[in-house]
């Protein structure tokens, strides 16, 4: 039986529990799909088919059992390639990593395992994920399903692109800058960007200890926001080897969304740029839909993002550039264009020291401090994911002055990742270029619950969720 690739997870489980399919013919169909669409899409780092017909086999077993089954039971999902999984490679789209082969899953790939998830495969990103454009050495450049002359996104594009063409359920993206959120705006899907700790990056490339680690966190992607709750609710809780875990306890918000004092305001600053007419036009739709079902939806100025900003730069740019330095010394041939062009703006500077990177710190403490202090009566910001809506392979770079230069393009979403803020994207329309627009919803630390609730909110007025064309 071949079962719809655009289906949701709750309509995957509630066949599989109903026994109107089962999980082998949920992982045929989709290996189905990849087949067809991956010669010209190249979403994947690797694959693993009989893996997946293993795994669902036992999936059936455990039904033919009786045994209790978890909440994702059968459903076919996929990891970014720097992830850990035990026993296939976790490159990172880099030729450096080439050989490196986990021995153990990633906690939050035991966590979706345990809840009877099906491991398809892990997903192409730019090397060593310095770029929002999904393109190595190793894979070639992953497509847009929506227009293959343009590019996903990155540095989770395999994984969006994935998604949107039908190849997986739902997925794990990463996002030091924008990574799941910019990706998931491209390519027409959901992703959120969770506080740091609250899933736990164990297992992640670059490794999430250190001073560096409130830069990036794991999250979920799937095509609705209820696919994205579903894996989130999954993955999330503590763990002893990423130090900002907390037992954070998932939090019902019933009692919040139904009050008429929720205040969410529509972002404005101009730190963050001037987005195109078409994207500006979707955030005011979707705070429109807000407003039309009872929320108090109002402009809101936020000050103190320019320096966010440069703060943001100043870590991911300067400081991981040095640190990501050293391990590719003596082998600068073997790097990707991208990734050159991400250490060549990177690196031009004055070199990083102790006494910067102190005083950086303290600077981010500070700056965050001022915009939480700002955001105490508003529970929800809106605003673009980019400025841009997916751009043509090759078209996006670091230099500055470029027309698709990311630190212009991206600054949306790249001071939510100095201050630790989750967010969310959620689509809202097109362009007149038939482009997926994505809209960020925007929470204070650890209210990932109440962004997803608002977010499902503008996703049901808004109407069903659209696949990308044949």
């Amino acid at each position: 039986m071949t079962f719809p690739v655009y289906s949701t997870i709750a309509e995957v489980t509630t066949s599989i529990r109903s026994r109107k399919i089962s999980p082998t013919e949920i992982v045929d169909s989709t290996l189905g799909q990849i087949s067809n669409c991956e010669p010209r899409l190249q979403c994947f780092a690797h694959w693993d088919p009989e893996g997946a017909r293993k795994q669902a086999r036992a999936a059936d077993a455990a039904m033919a059992r009786g045994d209790e089954i978890g909440p994702l039971h059968g459903v076919p999902l996929t990891i970014k390639s720097n992830i850990d999984v035990a026993g296939w490679p976790c490159t990172a789209g880099s030729p450096l990593r080439r050989d490196y082969v986990p021995q153990n899953d990633a906690p939050l790939v035991a966590r979706l395992r345990a809840a009877g998830a099906v491991i398809l495969g892990n997903t192409n990103t730019p090397e060593m994920l310095m770029a929002y454009e999904s393109n190595n050495l190793l894979t070639g450049k992953t497509s847009n399903p929506w227009d293959v002359s343009r590019t996903p996104g990155g540095s989770s594009g395999g994984e969006a692109a994935a998604i949107a063409s039908g190849c997986s359920f739902g997925g794990v993206g990463s996002d030091g800058g924008g990574s799941i959120r910019v990706p998931a705006h491209f390519s027409g899907i959901c992703g959120l960007k969770p506080t740091p700790g609250r899933i736990p990056s164990t297992g992640h490339f670059p490794p999430g200890a250190g001073a560096l680690s409130w830069l990036g966190a794991v999250g979920p992607m799937a095509r609705t926001i209820a696919d994205v709750r579903a894996l989130f609710e999954v993955m999330a809780g503590p763990d002893p080897g990423d130090a900002l875990s907390a037992p954070v306890p998932l939090k019902s918000v019933e009692n919040i969304m139904q009050s008429k004092n929720l205040r969410i305001g529509i972002l404005e600053s101009a730190a963050l740029g001037k987005a195109s007419p078409e994207i500006k036009s979707a955030v005011e739709k979707a705070a429109t839909l807000l407003s039309n079902q009872g929320f108090s939806v109002e402009p809101f100025q936020l000050a103190g993002l320019d320096r966010a900003l440069d703060l943001w730069w100043f870590f991911f740019g300067p400081v991981v550039s040095h640190l990501l330095n050293s391990a590719v010394k003596g082998h600068e041939k073997q790097l990707s264009p991208i990734l050159r062009d991400y250490f060549f703006y990177a690196l031009d500077g004055p070199p990083v020291t102790v006494d910067t990177i102190f005083s950086a710190c303290a600077d981010r403490d500070n700056v965050r401090a001022e915009i939480l202090n700002q955001i105490r009566e508003v529970s929800i910001l809106l605003s673009p994911v980019s400025a841009v809506p997916a751009f043509h392979h090759g078209e996006g770079t670091w230099r500055p002055g470029a027309a698709y230069c990311y630190r212009d393009t991206m600054r949306c979403s790249q001071w939510l990742n100095l201050t630790g803020f989750p967010g969310a994207s959620v689509p809202m329309g097109e362009t007149s270029e038939g482009l997926p627009i994505g809209v960020q919803v925007i929470g204070r630390p650890h209210q990932e619950e109440l962004v997803l609730a608002i977010a499902e909110r503008i996703e049901q007025a808004r109407g069903p969720w659209k696949p990308p064309p044949p």
